[in-house]
């Protein structure tokens, strides 16, 4: 049994944003993943950018205290032109990341363009796209009403696909030196 615990993983994806935040919960057994749930949570009825921030960090963190994920991914705010929207984005993602930092959760985040690559194999899918796939992967029928939600489900299911890179057989390096002195046979 304990054999059996040892591979099972729940994610907790997360697409931070200042009007709608969208999540997702996969269970992660072994190669197969399963979808635990999924929704959003609205938050464009609040007045203020602090009060949005505020309840990002309180869903985040009742959602860690319910789903007890193993680890976080989420989102990364795109590049966009309106610096405004960037700093607001980024700071519903740094909310979201502090509720699972308080939870001793390891967090680690994409760009949309890779999600959208993992779970479609097109990183310029459009949001339908990867709803419908994910519909597809995991085997659920109801459309969300709003596609934030399979934003936020994309994200745990694009770290699941990660594990080959995470579980090892990817060493990270702290400089260029340390890599050329781990891989003189690549460097000329």
């Amino acid at each position: 049994m304990s054999q059996q615990k040892a591979k099972e993983r729940v994610i907790l994806g997360i697409d931070p944003g200042t009007h709608i935040m969208g999540y997702g919960v996969i269970k992660e057994n072994g190669s197969k993943i399963s979808l635990v749930t999924m929704g959003i949570i609205k938050l464009n009825h609040l007045d203020s950018h602090a009060l949005k921030l505020k309840k990002i960090f309180e869903k985040t963190n009742a959602l860690m205290e319910e789903y007890l994920p193993d680890c976080v991914s989420l989102e990364a705010p795109f590049y966009g032109k309106n610096i405004q929207v960037m700093l607001k984005l980024g700071r519903a993602q740094g909310v979201a990341m502090a509720a699972a930092l308080n939870k001793d959760t390891p967090i680690f985040e994409y760009a949309p363009r890779k999600i959208k690559q993992a779970v479609t194999g097109n990183g310029n899918a459009t949001k339908q796209q990867v709803a419908s796939m994910l519909q597809n992967l995991l085997k659920f029928k109801e459309k969300p009403g709003f596609l934030d939600a399979t934003d936020g489900l994309a994200a745990a299911v694009c770290h699941s696909f990660q594990k080959s890179t995470l579980s090892g057989s990817s060493k990270s390096y702290s400089g260029w030196e340390a890599f050329i002195k781990d891989n003189k046979n690549r460097v000329r």
